[in-house]
């Protein structure tokens, strides 16, 4: 059901862990691959040298595969793939835009790339390129969002492409990725869930918001930008969220959230910092290792599959 996945990642478990900016450093992908998943360091956000840097130090922290995001529309993209491909890693997701231009010098290093798509017309063009696996990422998942809920967006990527489909958006327990496998996904990427783990090291207000959240504390904001942003609410989202109830322009936007990420990881500002996170965040209640929370996740998912076989229907005429 899902042996592509692990077999082109060459990886234990399909599981992959989300690139999330100013978010996803060495030691979270280094800890995600040596539990058996597939972590990755996150470029947005970086300049070259410090993915260079980050790459080095996971390879010393891990032999086992992991990946590099990067954010297609950030100026600087043409020279962290530049550096990837000198460093070498197992795969590249790319997030934010059309990849198109990287494929062949990536395939050409023997590096796997996988694109995040909002649609199904988007994922069969990719197919067309020649990217390996596609990541279908519903709505409610944290940071820069589509309009499409993973519930839809995943079977309808897999009825419209022959390559792999790793389903995301909203994914926090074992059950949802059983739920996922029964869409048609072969896999499944992590983001909120992993943020709170010990070994990610962003500011523990940030592993706290999570903790508190419900499904419905997160915000929207950003629309009139092009880029929609799900964040968890606090004071600066309630007042972007009034730049888009009044049609402001993006460059208020760009203004108000400047600086605001790295508010949110590094100093844990609560009014300030920009707390990217999925709904999912309502399903997070503790702040495991990431070990314990792998093996957590899989014994779910096979418990769940296993359920369905305890289910006595018959089929009616």
């Amino acid at each position: 059901m899902f042996s592509r996945v692990c077999e082109i990642l060459k990886i234990e478990y399909p599981v992959i862990q989300g690139g999330m900016a100013q978010v996803s450093t060495a030691k979270l992908a280094a800890a995600v691959s040596e539990a058996g998943g597939f972590g990755i360091v996150a470029s947005g956000g970086r300049d070259p040298e410090w993915v260079r840097s980050e790459i080095r130090k996971t390879k010393s922290m891990t032999d086992k595969p992991f990946g590099v995001n990067v954010i297609v529309y950030e100026k600087m993209a043409d020279e962290i793939v530049k550096v990837i491909i000198e460093e070498g890693v197992t795969a590249v997701t790319f997030g934010a835009g059309n990849p198109s231009k990287y494929v062949e010098p990536l395939k050409a290093k023997g590096i796997k790339v996988i694109p995040v798509v909002a649609s199904e017309a988007f994922a069969k063009r990719l197919e067309s390129y020649g990217v390996d696996m596609v990541i279908a990422e519903g709505m409610e998942s944290g940071g820069h969002i589509g309009e499409v809920t993973t519930m839809v967006l995943v079977p309808a990527v897999v009825d419209a492409v022959e390559i792999p489909v790793i389903a995301a958006g909203g994914i926090a327990r074992g059950s949802q990725i059983a739920a996922s496998f029964a869409l048609g996904a072969e896999g499944v990427q992590i983001g909120t869930r992993f943020v709170a783990t010990q070994e990610c090291e962003v500011h523990p207000n940030y592993k706290e918001k999570i903790l508190k959240a419900s499904t419905r504390d997160t915000l929207v904001t950003g629309r009139v930008t092009g880029h929609p942003v799900r964040a968890l609410r606090n004071p600066l989202t309630n007042e972007l969220l009034k730049i888009d109830e009044r049609g402001g322009k993006p460059e208020e936007v760009e203004q108000l959230g400047k600086g605001a990420l790295r508010a949110a990881v590094v100093n844990g500002d609560t009014d300030h910092g920009s707390f990217m996170s999925g709904q999912s965040a309502g399903l997070v209640n503790d702040i495991p290792s990431v070990r314990e929370l792998m093996s957590k996740l899989w014994s779910e998912t096979l418990e769940t599959i296993d359920s369905f076989k305890t289910i006595d229907m018959e089929v009616k005429a």
